[in-house]
């Protein structure tokens, strides 16, 4: 991985020195997995917003990100033998 630090998407950065280099809400420390995690775990914007003091516009920036991210994935289904 690179060691320079960078906006991966609009509002997340990557940076080797923060978080390990995962992505992170930009100026912050918070990444957007658990943001994410949080919603699928059936957390509301509101409980999020307030346990982690982020805005309900980072919330959808941290899932605006993770939907660009599975939409340049490609899944390979094998099969059973």
């Amino acid at each position: 991985m690179s060691q320079h630090a960078g906006e991966v998407y609009p509002g997340v950065t990557v940076n080797p020195n923060i978080m390990q280099g995962k992505p992170v809400l930009t100026g912050t420390r918070i990444p957007v997995e658990l943001i994410v995690g949080q919603l699928a775990g059936g957390e509301t914007f509101e409980t999020v917003g307030v346990a982690y003091r982020v805005t309900d516009e980072q919330i959808r920036t941290a899932l605006g990100y993770a939907a660009q991210l599975l939409a340049s994935e490609t899944v390979y289904v094998v099969s059973p033998s």
